[in-house]
């Protein structure tokens, strides 16, 4: 089986954190089996390169043969909508592409393609498509474990007496940061010497080395899907506190150490102040083991299987 995958996120020189959750799916694809040929369409560098996109696409379908097309996000699933000649599989990533223009051309674009998946329960509602498949993003638990806070300190060369509140990803307004400062300077009022690490960009081999190393996790954001940081969080044992979006109330609740909070500066302060006098190591690995990428991949795997025969049977009928 021989995929295009087409994307407007993935990982590059300037930004080795961005859209890695496509990067892992793929490699766990190609650990499958699958061969996967990756067409990135960099939207973010110029809007440009959306309309490029579908000339880059029809130049490698004439260069190769494809069994399907997979694409990631709607802008991506426009450009792989523009041919009939293969079967599209299309992924929403996000809550946030639920809303404004970007959710009318989601709910235009699901009933044109041949398989949907979304990322959540929560997600699928809001797509307001019954058909898709819901396929949670996994996490590499080859790649995250937990190992000593010390020991991870001394890599990134962090002081190892105080406390540390993380947050990773990419900092855009609707992730809150705003909220998380507030809640840390309400912290910092009572008297509590923490420390409040903000961390994007950084390759996502050494995300495992910022998690270990840090005291809690906090996630404030208005919209995710499935985020992978909290489950990376949680393959590290890490304690989190995070807003109840997506599927974050599913993957940590009843864990020991991680926390659901409002989205205000008030009880998230409360929250990381119950994260940090936990003082230890939760037991989310145990948690998530359901979680795993390579879970993820099988399940992609299979949706295209069952596409790819559902197509032969149609052709043999005709």
């Amino acid at each position: 089986m021989r995929v295009l995958m087409l994307t407007n996120m993935y990982p590059t020189d300037a930004d080795r954190s961005f859209g890695t959750f496509v990067s892992e799916q793929v490699r766990a694809l190609r650990g499958l089996g699958v061969e996967i040929d990756v067409l990135f369409v960099n939207g973010r560098a110029s809007k440009l390169n959306y309309a490029l996109g579908f000339e880059r696409m029809w130049r490698r379908m004439r260069a190769v043969r494809y069994d399907l097309i997979h694409a990631h996000y709607v802008f991506s699933g426009m450009i792989a909508r523009a041919q009939w000649r293969l079967p599209v599989v299309q992924s929403f990533h996000g809550a946030g592409e639920m809303y404004g223009y970007q959710g009318w051309l989601c709910r235009r674009l699901a009933p044109l393609v041949d398989v949907v998946i979304c990322t959540s329960e929560e997600h699928r509602g809001q797509l307001g498509f019954a058909a898709a498949n819901v396929i949670p993003c996994g996490v590499d638990l080859t790649r995250f474990s937990p190992r000593p806070r010390d020991e991870a300190r001394a890599i990134l060369g962090w002081d190892t007496g105080k406390k540390v509140i993380l947050w990773i990803g990419d900092p855009r307004p609707e992730k809150r940061l705003d909220l998380i400062r507030a809640a840390h300077a309400r912290l910092e009022a009572t008297g509590d010497d923490v420390e409040l690490r903000i961390v994007s960009g950084v390759p996502h081999i050494q995300v495992s080395h910022y998690m270990n190393a840090a005291d809690v996790f906090v996630l404030a954001s208005d919209t995710e899907g499935s985020p992978v940081v909290i489950k990376e969080a949680m393959a590290c044992n890490l304690p989190i506190v995070s807003t109840a979006v997506g599927d974050v109330a599913d993957v940590i609740g009843g864990v020991a150490g991680c926390f659901l909070a409002e989205q205000t500066p008030e009880d998230l302060a409360a929250k990381l102040a119950q994260a940090l006098a936990f003082e230890g190591r939760t037991n989310g690995r145990e948690a998530i083991a359901h979680l795993q990428t390579r879970g993820e991949a099988s399940a992609i795997l299979a949706l295209y299987e069952g596409l790819l025969a559902r197509r032969r049977g149609e052709e043999g009928d005709a």
